[in-house]
């Protein structure tokens, strides 16, 4: 195909050819299609504009696992909880499954499946023969960067907007889709989002733009096909135009916790361990054996509680509350995990859990119906019912302790 044929107009609907951008980085000519990922428009769009270019390569904003999980179908089946737990990735999976499941319902009322125009864009470089290139930074790193990037203040906020998600039936139709993918709708919902969490958007927006950017720099081949989501496309064509290279290494890896951080998170149990001990040198061991069993049970019974609400095999609610009163004096695994492994270990999911997990998380009853979900309830109820514990056993050991010291 010839210079000039590469520039005519795209034989689709009036609008979409404002979301085909050609960027000439040097000698490469790159097709930038931005897409909204529940839109049966962008699925047509990506197929005709693949077809009509015929690039030496087609980038796609998809990394390794979230394409074996489109392409072949596989699911979070195929996933190692245990895996998942020993590396203490539990909430960042419920973040995940909690996203897909919000756009699995909107696609569900547009009739199209979450990331079916990549799909499209890899079926259709497949048939002509033109290879693929994955292009984004694995879907893991980025929650786990998001997660760390925000205080907790904002972590709450996130939850509660992602909470109630979970529970809304989401009312789109195609023309509002259509809408947001417009250029100045995306910028302007992209710049609302700065000004609320900057560091989230950072994390989520600027540094897969950067990311995506640099991968498709690396792809071989002078002319390149893009489809990525309409919200990273301003960002990335400056980019692409300016060949300007990302440093993979910092924007891939996960931040360690900060010096103060840690410091925090072992407060806690120093402070509880110096007063118990301190009682038991001025007040006597009988006084620190009564503070032991404060601690104790107030980790216990909430715990224990939980796991009960939660309908919790009973191996996982023995574990989380007896485990519940070590855990909170280290921060780095929780009486949660202790729970939501034994759980595992107890009853593990059918394989029909998996198949509709994206359906359970809409429907508040199903939490309890899925042995999936129920591991989800384990981990979190039995989490808050730790922290409850630590508050209140916390509490009642450093008020003996003050009393005690009056008291002399």
């Amino acid at each position: 195909m010839s210079p000039d044929d590469s520039s005519a107009t795209l034989p689709a609907a009036d609008g979409d050819q404002d979301d085909v951008h050609l960027v000439r980085a040097g000698d490469r000519e790159i097709w930038l299609v931005g897409t909204a990922h529940v839109s049966q428009r962008s699925v047509d769009l990506v197929r005709a504009v693949i077809e009509r270019e015929r690039p030496d390569v087609v980038c796609i904003e998809l990394d390794h696992g979230r394409y074996e999980a489109l392409s072949q179908e596989k699911r979070f089946a195929e996933q190692d909880l245990r895996e998942v737990m020993r590396k203490k990735q539990i909430a960042t999976l419920m973040l995940n499954l909690i996203l897909a499941s919000y756009q699995r319902r909107l696609g569900l009322k547009l009739g199209v499946a979450p990331g079916s125009e990549l799909l499209e864009a890899a079926r259709v470089a497949e048939r002509l023969g033109i290879p693929i290139a994955l292009c984004d930074r694995e879907v893991r790193v980025t929650l786990r960067r998001a997660w760390r990037s925000i205080s907790w203040w904002q972590r709450v906020r996130l939850l509660s907007e992602l909470a109630a998600s979970v529970v809304e039936s989401p009312d789109v139709s195609e023309d509002d889709l259509a809408r947001l993918r417009n250029q100045d709708v995306v910028s302007e919902v992209m710049n609302e989002l700065g000004r609320m969490m900057p560091d989230l958007k950072r994390v989520l927006i600027d540094e897969r733009d950067a990311y995506l950017a640099h991968r498709i720099l690396e792809a071989d081949g002078r002319r390149v096909v893009a489809v990525v989501g309409a919200g990273h496309v301003e960002g990335m064509k400056g980019r692409l135009e300016r060949g300007e290279r990302a440093d993979l290494a910092e924007i891939d890896a996960i931040p360690e916790d900060s010096v103060a951080w840690k410091i925090a998170g072992w407060s806690v149990p120093a402070s509880i361990v110096g007063a118990i001990a301190w009682i038991a040198l001025t007040q006597g061991p009988e006084a620190a054996g009564e503070n032991v069993a404060i601690w104790f049970l107030a980790h216990a019974i909430p715990t224990a509680i939980a796991g009960l609400i939660a309908l919790g095999h009973p191996m996982a609610i023995a574990a989380g509350a007896m485990s519940s009163p070590f855990t909170a004096l280290s921060p780095l695994i929780g009486a949660g995990h202790v729970a939501a492994f034994a759980q595992l270990w107890a009853c593990p999911p059918l394989v029909s859990d998996f198949s509709t997990v994206g359906d359970d998380l809409a429907v508040a009853r199903r939490w309890w119906q899925s042995r999936l979900m129920r591991i989800f309830l384990v981990f979190v109820l039995t989490t808050i019912g730790s922290s409850l514990g630590t508050w209140v056993g916390g509490l009642g050991v450093l008020r003996n302790l003050v009393e005690g010291s009056a008291g002399r």
